[in-house]
């Protein structure tokens, strides 16, 4: 990976094949979690596109806590040129910080309105304006160790009480429930906010809320948060509040992995990790699998979100040179390639049938649910998607102190509520679509 890796040449150019100068552009990939997932992508996306442009070289950097090494870079007017956030939400604040360019002359260029699919694309747009690329259509799910199941004769739930009970069986034989943890990323607390709000509310009820036509202190949601900070207060979050607030990815992965915990819930992206800790690639003699996040009334719900966005740093010396890059990055082989190689969700544009062949069977099962519930609008809703900046960030941070027993679950929903209707009458809430039939692929 040295040429990934290099540090560019003096003055930002590097030399082409006919001894002409690139634009250099920089790019940096997260590696919170080790290394390997980032250089695939690199190996997938970066290094393919250095090889065949005339123009532009990439440099990649890999930053371990890249969102906060990014946004306390881009505070500073620094900061790489192509910018990743963890998602709209994000990237909305930064686009309101005057952080990012508009991209929609770049749009009309290079055709990106008709390549993705519309729903997607006006969720990149801050009041009518393109600011961001939405990447990575992608659900979550409940992935558990397969082995460890079989060993035990546990059945994977189907419904919310069936996964209440499970987890007190799981725990009472000594093993936690659930590999979850924090310490590298707070922002993780919405993974199971969200989950349990579409899962036992109904994404019905959630869509209601998220147009006005529901309240957040509905006792639906009540119920919601209420059997999550139950499942906190009994320990079955990597073993109590201590060990969730201070447990890497990684060692959450390798407790799955090695039987020490049973289940955990996150998102699509996870099962390249996965497959770096089970099995022969982790030293363990045992497999994964997944189910649907149990539901209150068994049926399978899949909440759809968009799993990181890219934009251009407002103060990149060479804007043309990213929109080239990011226009690559976007096309159907490249995202093919990242799916194949590096188990990556797609973005939502159209990839060509068989360009998936070799991929995990267990993962291309993941993509088509989740593009199977799209087409029917049985999905439910990302917080990190669909829920506005502040109203997302009293999500994160204020459900900690409903776990620490500082407030009551209706304080955490009534402050929910209160954020969110100054963001509803600013008209800061990101589009929600219609409750109908919403391709995410073509």
């Amino acid at each position: 990976m040295a040429s990934a890796l290099a540090v560019g040449a003096a003055g930002g150019q590097w030399p082409n094949v006919a001894g002409q100068e690139k634009t250099t552009i920089t790019m940096w990939f997260d590696s919170t979690s080790g290394s390997e997932t980032a250089e695939c992508r690199i190996g997938a996306a970066v290094d393919p596109f250095n090889e065949q442009s005339t123009t532009v070289m990439v440099e990649s950097r890999l930053q371990p806590n890249r969102w906060d090494a990014t946004r306390t870079a881009l505070a500073g007017g620094a900061g790489p040129d192509v910018v990743y956030t963890p998602g709209p939400a994000f990237a909305v604040q930064v686009a309101e910080a005057g952080q990012f360019l508009s991209l929609d002359e770049f749009a009309t260029t290079y055709g990106w309105n008709e390549r993705f699919a519309p729903w997607a694309l006006e969720l990149g747009k801050v009041k009518g304006t393109l600011f961001s690329i939405p990447n990575q259509v992608e659900t979550l799910v409940l992935y558990y160790n397969q082995t460890l199941f079989e060993e035990n004769g546990w059945a994977p739930p189907t419904t919310i009480d069936e996964l209440t009970a499970l987890s007190e069986t799981i725990n009472g034989a000594g093993i936690i429930p659930f590999a979850h943890g924090n310490s590298e990323f707070r922002d993780a607390n919405e993974w199971f906010v969200g989950e349990y709000l579409n899962h036992i509310a109904g994404p019905d009820k959630v869509y209601q809320a998220l147009t006005g036509q529901a309240q957040w202190t509905d006792p639906e949601f009540v119920d919601a948060i209420t059997a999550l900070n139950e499942a906190q207060q009994n320990g079955w979050y990597m073993g109590g509040l201590d060990r969730y607030y201070t447990t890497t990815f990684a060692d959450a992965n390798d407790a799955l992995a090695a039987g020490e915990a049973a289940m955990k819930i996150e998102g699509s992206w996870a099962v390249a990790d996965l497959n770096t800790f089970f099995g022969e690639a982790g030293g363990y003699d045992a497999e994964w699998a997944w189910v649907p996040m149990p539901s209150a009334s068994g049926e399978a719900i899949y909440d759809l979100g968009i799993g990181s966005t890219v934009s251009i740093n407002t103060n990149a010396p060479n804007p043309d040179a990213v929109a080239e890059f990011i226009d690559y990055l976007f096309s159907s082989e490249t995202q093919a390639s990242l799916v194949v190689d590096c188990g990556d969700s797609p973005a939502s544009v159209p990839i060509e049938e068989g360009a998936l062949a070799g991929v995990d069977p267990r993962y291309a099962e993941i993509l088509t649910a989740q593009d199977e519930i799209s087409r029917t609008g049985g999905y439910g809703y990302t917080t990190w998607t669909f829920w506005p900046s502040a109203t997302r960030t009293h999500l994160v941070e204020n459900i900690e102190r409903v776990w620490g027993g500082e407030i009551t679950v209706e304080e955490y929903l009534q402050g929910m509520q209160d954020v969110f209707d100054g963001e509803l009458a600013d008209g800061t809430v990101p589009p929600v679509p219609d409750r109908s039939a919403t391709p995410v692929s073509g």
